[in-house]
């Protein structure tokens, strides 16, 4: 249950003359000091009807209503010594200045009202606050929802970049492997063309070697001394495709991109407010153990020497002379 204001609930007070179960009090005398119920303050009443005393609503207050010297009701004000008394402590205040109670509650009654003002406007201004800062709340988490959905498009398209790269990359390399490969089956069946004319060249010029006919072996070598012509670009193989330079760009453009994401990441992370939390300073946390030879004697540890619990007797530690004679005590480790 929610009390706005305790101050005007009325609080349960029992009757003081009751025997047995008690009954709620009503009505509280100045004079006979105590509390009654319906039924003890009727025939209160009754009994005292010649000479009515002071009556109030039931309070449980009763003891500090009266003057603990003079035993007489607190009646009187002394603004002197900025505390209430009974009209037997005038002799004691005599030069003092001196109002009634009422007169004083009169008085202070305008300072609680001005005191109630600036306390409600003070909880205007909270309220607010409280308000502005709710609605700050808010606008901060939908411009993080912005910021991580702005952060995950761009990404995205990020990535689908590299990736469109990356494909264009390889099927650049497919290009190249296919034309070179193309160049290279064209040489091949060049060379073997030539390997087999050569060879037939010399299949001749054997069948030439071994003939007994002069005239034919004049007539024939004229035509097969000659070679024949190569149909093939001498130039080395290798030299038609290397990927050692392109795995090597590939390589550094990898580089590059770490580096310039890191560089670019840190330079965001510098932009956001960094907000220290518990867990970020549990992290420079540490466990000290407390120092058995400097521990007052009404500290007990436990837990390893790393808790320390308050005691109202001396406990037995020996004698030492760094013992504190005050409650203190430090830890075995150093701080810094």
């Amino acid at each position: 249950i929610f009390i706005s204001n305790p101050l005007i609930v009325s609080p349960f007070f029992q009757c003081d003359v009751c025997t047995g179960r008690k009954h709620k009090a009503i009505k509280s005398c100045l004079v006979c000091l105590n509390s009654y119920c319906q039924t003890h303050f009727d025939r209160h009443e009754e009994f005292n009807s010649r000479k009515p005393h002071k009556m109030i609503e039931a309070t449980g207050r009763l003891q500090e209503m009266i003057c603990q010297k003079h035993e007489k009701l607190l009646e009187v004000f002394c603004r002197t010594d900025q505390k209430c008394i009974c009209v037997l402590c005038m002799d004691e205040h005599k030069n003092h200045k001196t109002v009634s109670a009422a007169a004083q509650r009169t008085e202070k009654q305008k300072q609680l009202k001005e005191t109630q003002k600036t306390l409600q406007q003070r909880i205007q201004q909270r309220e607010k606050d409280l308000q502005q800062l709710r609605e700050t709340v808010e606008s901060h988490k939908r411009s993080a929802q912005t910021a991580v959905e702005d952060s995950e498009r761009i990404f995205t398209e990020l990535i689908r970049s590299i990736e469109s790269s990356r494909s264009e990359l390889i099927r650049l390399i497919r290009d190249q492997e296919k034309t070179a490969v193309s160049r290279a089956e064209e040489r091949l069946e060049r060379l073997e063309q030539e390997i087999n004319d050569l060879r037939r060249r010399d299949a001749e010029l054997e069948q030439l070697s071994h003939t007994q006919d002069h005239i034919q072996f004049l007539q024939s070598f004229q035509s097969l001394s000659t070679p024949p012509k190569s149909t093939d670009v001498d130039y080395p193989l290798f030299s038609l495709y290397s990927s050692d330079g392109l795995r090597e760009s590939v390589h550094q453009l990898r580089d590059k991109l770490e580096d310039f994401c890191k560089e670019e990441l840190k330079k965001i992370s510098d932009r956001v407010a960094f907000i220290r939390t518990r867990n970020y300073f549990l992290q420079y946390s540490r466990q000290f153990t407390l120092d058995l030879n400097t521990v007052n004697k009404r500290l007990r540890l436990s837990e390893r020497n790393r808790v320390i619990t308050n005691t109202n007797t001396d406990l037995p530690y020996p004698d030492h002379p760094d013992r504190f004679d005050v409650w203190q005590v430090l830890c075995r480790e150093s701080v810094c």
